[in-house]
């Protein structure tokens, strides 16, 4: 019974590779997307922030801001981190001895 449990190198292989292909196509063009966007949303918060006539307006803006940053910012790093994990689970799935 325990052996049927065991998977060969070969059925491992076909259930992780297309995961990983995934990974390495997906990841480098996200981090694109999301640079992108945050860039161009930050741009118009920060419009924004500039234009805001009233002190209350001029808080919103700023607080809209600063939490745009730090959403970025977390998104980059999880990227960033999905794309270290992927190769360091790839080195060690390859090296592992079934």
């Amino acid at each position: 019974m325990l052996t049927k449990l065991l998977m060969t190198t070969a059925e491992m292989t076909k259930i992780i590779s297309p995961i990983l292909e995934v990974c390495k196509i997906l990841v480098p063009a996200l981090l694109s997307v999301v640079g992108a966007v945050g860039a161009i949303y930050c741009i118009l918060l920060g419009v924004k922030y500039a234009r805001a006539s009233e002190p209350q307006e001029h808080e919103n803006a700023k607080k809209a801001l600063q939490h745009a940053i730090v959403g970025f910012v977390l998104i980059f790093v999880l990227l960033i981190m999905l794309q270290v994990g992927t190769s360091i689970f790839t080195d060690w799935w390859q090296g592992y001895a079934y």
